[in-house]
Order: C-alpha cells, then sequence, then structure tokens
C-alpha cells in the first residue's frame, strides 16, 4: 500500500508542476516573423518602407512607433523575447536609415531618435558623381494639437565634377519653423516659414552674391498621411525622400489624396525677392483585380506673379524673374517624367504619370544570391507633361512631352534582419533629343 500510495503522491506532484511547465512552454519561444501582408491594402505599396519618427495625423503624439521599437518590421520587438529587447533596443534607435539612387549617385543617410515627445534627426545628402552634398539637423515637437519642427540647413551644389575643387558653385544656407495641425487623420493644414540665404561665385546668375529669400507657405492636405512627396509641397522641398513610383506612397485600395499650397515670397525684411507660387497634386488609385491596380497622379504648379529684373538673348531665363532657381518647377526627374533626360524648368508646369502594377510573385522567401525576396511587382509606366515660362505652354502641344517605360518594385531582406526596398524603371521620352533614361533606387528600413 506505500508503494501504490508513494506512486500516486509522485504522479500529482508531476501534475501539479507540469500545468505551469506547459504554460511556459507556449510563450518561451520568440513569436513568429510576420509574414508580408496579404490585404489588398499591403498590396498596394508592394514593401512599403515603414517611415521612422513621422506622426500619424490626428494623434497627440506620433502614432508611428520610434525607431527601434515595437511595430518597426524587423525590431528585437517582433523578433526577440522579452528578456532580450532591453540591451537591443537603445542600439536599434541609431541604427541609420540609407536612401541610394543610381545613376544619379545621390545618397541620403539619415539618423534620427525619439525622446519623449520631442524627434531629433540627423539627415546629409551626398551626390558622389558631381560633389554636391546639403544636410540637415531637425527638432520636431508633437504636441497635443500641433506639431512643431525647427529646422536648419546647409546645401552646396556644384556645376560639374571636372571643377570640383575651384568650379562654380551654388549654395543655399536657411532655417525654417514648421507646423502641423491634423485635423483627424485624412485631413491637415500647415504652415511654414523658411529664410533661404542664397549666394553663388557665377556672376552672370541673377542670385550672384548675398541674396535672401523670404517666404511663408500655408497648405491643406487630405488623405496621403505618409506620402513624402505631396509632403514636401506644404512642407520641406529639399529634405524629402525621393520615390521613384506612386505605389510606394501610402495609399490603399481606391485610395485618393489631394495636396495644395501657396507660398508667398516677399522682399522685406531683408528679402530679394518677391514673388506668388501655387502647387498642387492629386492621387488616386484604381484597383483593376485583387492584386493589380492603376495608380494615376497628377501635378499642377504656377507662379501667376512674379517681376521681370532683366532681359537678353545672353540672360538665362531662369534668372529673368524674381523667383530663385529652387522655386522654379522642372519637368524631368524621379519623381516627374521618368524619360525625360534634358532640364525643363519653368514656371508653369503640368504633367501626370500613370503605372500600372501587377505581380510576379508575393508573400514569398525566394532565397538569391544571399537574400530572401519577399515580394516583386512589375510595373508599366507613361507619363505625359509641359513646362515652360508662360501660360501658352498649356495651349501649345509642340511643347508636350510623352514618355513611356517598364519598371519594377520589390523587397528583400538580409539576414532576416536589414530589410530594403528596391525599385528601377526603364523609360524613354517619345518626343524631342535623348535616348533611354535608366533609373534605380534602394533604401533601407527597420
Amino acid at each position: 500500500m506505500k508503494k501504490p500510495g508513494a506512486r500516486a503522491l509522485l504522479l500529482l506532484l508531476l501534475a501539479w508542476r507540469g500545468a505551469p511547465a506547459s504554460g511556459r512552454a507556449q510563450t518561451a519561444p520568440p513569436p513568429p516573423e510576420p509574414p508580408t501582408p496579404t490585404t489588398p491594402a499591403a498590396s498596394a505599396q508592394p514593401g512599403s518602407p515603414p517611415k521612422p519618427g513621422s506622426p500619424t495625423p490626428g494623434s497627440p503624439a506620433p502614432v508611428a512607433p520610434a525607431p527601434g521599437t515595437a511595430g518597426q518590421p524587423g525590431t528585437p520587438a517582433e523578433g526577440a523575447p522579452p528578456d532580450d529587447q532591453g540591451p537591443r533596443q537603445p542600439r536599434d534607435r541609431f541604427l541609420p536609415r540609407l536612401d541610394v539612387f543610381f545613376p544619379e549617385g545621390d545618397l541620403d543617410l539619415r539618423v534620427n531618435r525619439l525622446v519623449n515627445k520631442v524627434f531629433f534627426e540627423g539627415q546629409v545628402k551626398y551626390n558622389f558623381i558631381n560633389g554636391d552634398i546639403t544636410a540637415f539637423l531637425r527638432y520636431r515637437y508633437y504636441g497635443l494639437y500641433r506639431i512643431t519642427q525647427l529646422a536648419f540647413f546647409d546645401s552646396i551644389s556644384f556645376s560639374n565634377v571636372q571643377k570640383f575643387s575651384n568650379g562654380d558653385f551654388d549654395r543655399v544656407r536657411g532655417t525654417l519653423v514648421f507646423l502641423q495641425w491634423p485635423h483627424d487623420y485624412t485631413h491637415r493644414t500647415f504652415s511654414l516659414f523658411e529664410v533661404d540665404r542664397i549666394s553663388s561665385n557665377q556672376l552672370e546668375k541673377q542670385f550672384n552674391n548675398s541674396k535672401t529669400n523670404n517666404f511663408v507657405r500655408l497648405g491643406y492636405q487630405v488623405g496621403t498621411p505618409e506620402d513624402s512627396r505631396s509632403n514636401a509641397i506644404v512642407g520641406e522641398s529639399r529634405a524629402r525622400s525621393t520615390q521613384l513610383f506612386t505605389a510606394a506612397r501610402e495609399i490603399g485600395p481606391g485610395g485618393f489624396g489631394f495636396t495644395g499650397a501657396v507660398t508667398y515670397g516677399f522682399n522685406f525684411l531683408n528679402g530679394d525677392f518677391k514673388y506668388v507660387k501655387l502647387e498642387a497634386e492629386t492621387l488616386k488609385r484604381f484597383d483593376i483585380t485583387e492584386n493589380t491596380f492603376l495608380v494615376g497622379r497628377a501635378h499642377l504648379g504656377s507662379i501667376p506673379y512674379k517681376q521681370t529684373l532683366r532681359t537678353g538673348p545672353d540672360i538665362d531665363p531662369v534668372d529673368q524673374f524674381s523667383v530663385p532657381r529652387t522655386e522654379l518647377f522642372s519637368l524631368d526627374g524621379r519623381e516627374n517624367l521618368k524619360g525625360l533626360k534634358d532640364k525643363r524648368p519653368g514656371s508653369e508646369e503640368f504633367h501626370t504619370t500613370w503605372e500600372y502594377f501587377f505581380p510576379w510573385f508575393l508573400d514569398a522567401h525566394h532565397d538569391f544570391i544571399g537574400l530572401q525576396w519577399r515580394t516583386w511587382y512589375w510595373v508599366l509606366y507613361s507619363g505625359y507633361g509641359t513646362a515652360g515660362f508662360d501660360r501658352k505652354v498649356y495651349r501649345d502641344f509642340s511643347t508636350w512631352v510623352p514618355d513611356v517605360g517598364i519598371g519594377f518594385e520589390s523587397t528583400f531582406a538580409l539576414r532576416d534582419r536589414y530589410r530594403f526596398f528596391i525599385s528601377g524603371v526603364v523609360a524613354r521620352a517619345l518626343k524631342g533629343s535623348g535616348g533611354v533614361e535608366a533609373r534605380v533606387s534602394v533604401k533601407s528600413y527597420r
């Protein structure tokens, strides 16, 4: 009787200890890495990198987690047990975000940290082909009803690489105060005051030395809260993260976005320019099937009021008016007509682009050249637009330029920790001189 009793007591003791042990066995392993979203909203932005430190409009404090905290893909909060979060979190906060653009040779490096309600960010943009360099320092405070940002920057651009040491250059130094009032998630208003000090060693330019551009800007935005291109219309224009395709922006199925701003450059308080600038952009997504969609975009820019300072055959049109070069519009570039090689600046500009996305694979883990490829979208691209210094360009169809191209967008991971977003396009303008333009962007995110 003693042996069966002892055996029963031993079984009860094991059963009592086994219940908590099984519970611990369910929570001890780290949670699995979340799969690539398969919802239509996620398909709209294949591999869209989160933007660390960006506030979610309508909230008293930023909803988007700080870099290296929970909610960011690949952070310890997702892939490590709770005991490992402490020592790894501070280190991840200082991991930089790196964007590289080819063939332009642009590099965009950002390091940021969120401390309480204040967001600190340092940014350096460098072109290792012609030597252009721009540095930014930002302080952003998230209040209950308003987001306040103070920024300082210094930008130097060279004419060509052969004259890098003592050649022609333009320099812009400035400071700005940027205010944002989020009314709800989709409606925001903005205000910007900026002072730019412009100088150049090219005497033939209008702003050759000691010129100051003072301006105020008022803007309104609906939808697209994290769209860097639309945000640049109402806020900082030099520091934005350039996007190659519209789908990289946060616009979901059937989504719509509109941004408009008016800028007044005044020639008092030591200002040297006087102009009024209007700019607007709209985005719309059309869902064709569950995983294929068409994104249309239209951009309009106009400077209806400007003063003519000087004219002549030897004067560059961009230097004839009381408008600095940095405030003029351009028809070429990554965010405009991608197949246009010739620079087409102007005070009047309109263009539209259309991008059709269809997947090659989704929710995959293809290992190739040591990388894990998650998603891949093919993109059919087309654009159409015009730019000039007179409103007659809108009626003169000989100035309108169409272009077409084919591209891709994909995401891949390195060692399940570092993730990258890559996009590329090969496009060509169907009018005018010039050959094929190839553009590639590589962005890192956590």
